[in-house]
Parts: C-alpha cells; sequence; structure tokens
C-alpha cells in the first residue's frame, strides 16, 4: 500500500519581481527617461554628422582663426581656424565607436576566457595569474604603452583600451560560473553526460547575461573618458580626426582666451558619460535579484 503525500504549493514569485518587470519599472523614473532622452540625442547626432556639421571639420582657415560665435561659425573658431562646431559634432562618433567596440570586445573575450576559467580548475589557475598581473597594471598606463609602441591610430586605441577591460570581465564571469557549478542541474546535465561545450552554452553561459549587460555599461562609460585622457594626452586617435580629447587638448592653450574651445566638448563628454551610468545604475538594480525588493 502506498502512502502519497501531499506537498505543499511552493509560492510563486509575483509578476512585479520578475526580470520584465523589474526593468519596466526601474526605467519609469524621470532620471532614467532624461538619461535615455540625452543619450538618444547624442547617438542621433553622431549618426547625422554629415547633415548637422556646417563645414568639413578638418577645414583650415588661418584667416578666421580664435573667432567668437558666430552666424558662419555657431561656436566659433579654434587656433587653426577649424569649426568647432562640426568638430564637436563628428567627436562625437570617436566616442561613441570607441565605447561601443571597447565594450563589445572586452565581453566577448572575458566570456570565451571566464566560462572555462570557472569550470576549468587547471585552465583557472593559469588564466587568472595572468589576469592578476594585467590588472596590477594601471590601465591608462598600459593603455598608453601599447599606443606609442604601436602608433596613433583608432584600431590601436580600440586594443589599448580593451585589454585593461578584459581582466574584469574574465573575472566577474568566473565568479559567476563558480556561483552555478555545483547547482543541482548543473549536476544533473554532468551526470547525464551532457557534453562540456553543451553544459557550457546551455546551463552556464545564460547566468552571465545579466551581470555582463550592467558590466558593459560601466565598460562603455570607463572606455569614452580613457579615450578622451588618451587624445588630450596626445596619446589618442590621430590629430586629423576630430574627437573630443583632443579638441580640448589643442584648445587648452586658449581657454582663457576661449573657454568653449574646452567646454563645449567636455560638457558633452560629461553628459554622456553621466546619462550611461545612470542607465547601468538602472540595469543594476533592475537584473540584481537581491535588490528586487527596491523596486
Amino acid at each position: 500500500m502506498s502512502t502519497v503525500i501531499d506537498l505543499p504549493d511552493l509560492p510563486v514569485p509575483p509578476a512585479d519581481v520578475r526580470p520584465v518587470s523589474r526593468l519596466r519599472r526601474a526605467l519609469r523614473g524621470w532620471p532614467v527617461l532624461l538619461a535615455l532622452v540625452l543619450l538618444a540625442l547624442i547617438v542621433v547626432m553622431a549618426l547625422c554628422a554629415p547633415l548637422l556639421g556646417t563645414t568639413d571639420p578638418t577645414q583650415l582657415d588661418p584667416g578666421s582663426r580664435l573667432q567668437g560665435l558666430s552666424a558662419a561659425h555657431w561656436l566659433g573658431t579654434d587656433a587653426f581656424g577649424r569649426d568647432v562646431y562640426s568638430r564637436v559634432v563628428y567627436g562625437a562618433r570617436v566616442s561613441l565607436v570607441v565605447g561601443l567596440g571597447v565594450t563589445l570586445f572586452s565581453l566577448a573575450a572575458g566570456l570565451l576566457i571566464g566560462v572555462p576559467a570557472g569550470y576549468f580548475r587547471w585552465f583557472d589557475a593559469i588564466v587568472m595569474r595572468v589576469m592578476d598581473g594585467l590588472m596590477a597594471i594601471p590601465g591608462i598606463l598600459l593603455a598608453i604603452a601599447l599606443v606609442s609602441l604601436s602608433g596613433s591610430s583608432l584600431t590601436t586605441v580600440l586594443v589599448a583600451i580593451t585589454i585593461p577591460e578584459i581582466p574584469r570581465v574574465v573575472r566577474l564571469v568566473r565568479g559567476v560560473i563558480l556561483g552555478v557549478r555545483h547547482e543541482a542541474y548543473v549536476e544533473a546535465a554532468i551526470s547525464l553526460g551532457t557534453p562540456t561545450l553543451r553544459l557550457m552554452l546551455r546551463h552556464l553561459v545564460p547566468n552571465t547575461i545579466a551581470p555582463m549587460i550592467v558590466q558593459g555599461t560601466y565598460i562603455f562609460a570607463s572606455a569614452i573618458i580613457t579615450e578622451a585622457i588618451l587624445s588630450f594626452l596626445g596619446a589618442g586617435v590621430p590629430p586629423d580626426i576630430p574627437s573630443w580629447g583632443n579638441i580640448m587638448a589643442d584648445g587648452r592653450t586658449y581657454f582663457q582666451l576661449i573657454p568653449g574651445l574646452v567646454l563645449y566638448p567636455g560638457a558633452l563628454l560629461s553628459i554622456t558619460v553621466l546619462t550611461v551610468n545612470v542607465l547601468a545604475d538602472a540595469l543594476r538594480d533592475a537584473l540584481d535579484p537581491r535588490l528586487a525588493r527596491r523596486l
């Protein structure tokens, strides 16, 4: 005679604590909405730079150097007679390309290295020593050294900023994999003989998506700042490519005469980084289950 045991019904989490619902609620606040609007405007400005720019940003006009605001030059001209407004608009392209490129490359490399590092102990012992060595070097110094060795170009800047970001992503992914490595469903898949690659792709990698999205937003903001620093120091993109960093570097000598040469690109740089950080905080609050009760 068999005995039937009635198990209590497991509590079902309310709909408002699910990731999608939490994300919607996190995006309702006015700071997040304002950040989304400002970031969208900056992206549109970068994409439509040929339409919004009044002149060629690299065109030299020594006869109109260091002019103030005028109908022909909305934000004045720099020491070489180049239109500051057009250079600031085109500079958004460099910042967004660098931010997006560094984010994608560092996340991809961190995922490819971090997943096997968290799963295989022997691989972890080798990889983490290399990552610790890279993290011991300040990122900006490593980027300057790489640019100095390889020459100034947009590709070199992308690589130089990406390499210091990879160890941070690797440590994040490795920590997530170590946390779920001994979960019951993973152990069950291993006992059933699931191939290692399929086990990683189906059971381990999905757990890293949410933290990687949040980390990616911070990397995006950090990459924009690092590119501006490199360009300001003369170790970034070539001078003929307008970026917010080298625009400020060219205008610092004449800051007391025309402060806008530094303030205009600096203001856009600050707004871009601030909006990305606001969105990163909203994503963190929405995707982190520990913060679900706050939303």
